[in-house]
């Protein structure tokens, strides 16, 4: 029981964030990008801290644990959110997922030289085979018919235009969740990681809610009562629950590991999509699906995979030194 509710505690906040993608597409034409990207945060962030109030957990002191609290805020809270948002305004939702979820690979990376975590031949084959998933399950269909012709797709993107481009914004969202998620291994060393987490909601939220305000009309005049209750979702579920529970585990756990279960979003996002937006998934998408969740398998259990085929190797070099001392007895 304990290792089923530690699984249901691991894949979580992926499940929310792939299920609030599919809430928040009923809200997109009607609202706008930074209002939404805030939204998702402030109210999410305060009722998070209060849960943690409720809870009686410490609240941060010192002078360093602010500050800390406050680079993750500017980083995972604003410029994640911020970049998101404005990306999906001038790129597809597939193409920007596959950017988005390859963090994975940054987070790995830089988890090899900040922690040590080993990522070892499996854990590298898990990474590849998964970005390959995401990316049969993102990319247009095209573009793989080009390549799979050995052709690179025609793009008609300068490097200026593409410095500018929703592409390169999503990279940096990105690039600002993976920092994001090693940087919760230092503010959990100076504040509880639930309430650092609550707070950076809410000082990484306030600044785009003042951006929408200044440079963003009509916010939520269109929004339905549909499209409220999605954006509520999306703040409870999607922001408050789903977060919380991330950085929590990411302040002890293995961030390569935990960062993999990152590849589960855009496979919730496309199933509950399928189910109720009668969104169709290719044959190709649910093969990529299907090398997402082995990208999964490998990455987590690299190291008892290794040690399967080390004990293997093993097992069978004495049978054969084995046999041949029984072959020949002056062996």
């Amino acid at each position: 029981m304990s290792t089923i509710k530690s699984l249901t505690l691991l894949i979580a906040p992926f499940f929310l964030w792939g299920t609030a993608m599919v809430a928040m597409k009923a809200v997109i034409d009607d609202s706008s990008p930074l209002f939404m990207a805030g939204f998702r945060l402030v109210p999410a962030g305060i009722l998070l801290l209060i849960v943690t109030l409720w809870q009686k957990r410490q609240q941060p002191s010192s002078f360093k644990a602010w500050l800390w609290i406050i680079l993750f805020a500017l980083i995972d809270g604003t410029m994640f959110q911020g970049f998101l948002a404005q990306g999906l305004n001038h790129t597809g939702a597939g193409l920007g997922s596959v950017i988005i979820d390859s963090q994975p690979l940054a987070v790995a990376l830089m988890s090899s030289w900040l922690f040590g975590e080993v990522i070892g031949l499996w854990g590298s084959l898990g990474l590849a085979v998964g970005i390959t998933g995401i990316s049969l399950i993102g990319l247009p269909e095209q573009w793989l018919d080009t390549l799979w012709q050995g052709h690179w797709p025609e793009i008609t993107l300068s490097w200026s235009s593409f410095l500018a481009s929703g592409e390169m914004l999503m990279l940096f969202a990105s690039l600002s969740m993976a920092i994001g998620t090693i940087l919760i291994r230092y503010v959990s060393r100076h504040s509880d990681p639930v309430v650092a987490t609550a707070w950076h909601m809410i000082l990484g939220g306030i600044p785009l809610l003042l951006a929408s305000a200044c440079w963003e009309n009509e916010q939520w005049i269109n929004i339905s009562n549909q499209g409220w209750i999605a954006l509520i979702y999306s703040a409870v579920f999607g922001s408050a629950i789903a977060y919380g529970l991330f950085f929590y585990l990411a302040s002890s756990g293995n961030l390569t590991s935990l960062s993999s279960l990152t590849f589960l979003t855009p496979v919730f996002a496309l199933s509950f999509g399928n189910i109720f937006l009668s969104e169709d998934l290719s044959s190709l998408q649910w093969f990529g699906v299907s090398l997402t969740i082995l990208s999964i398998y490998l990455i987590n259990q690299r190291e008892n995979i290794n040690r399967q085929i080390t004990n293997t190797y093993s097992f069978i070099f004495k049978l054969i030194k084995l046999e041949k001392q029984t072959a020949d007895p002056n062996f």
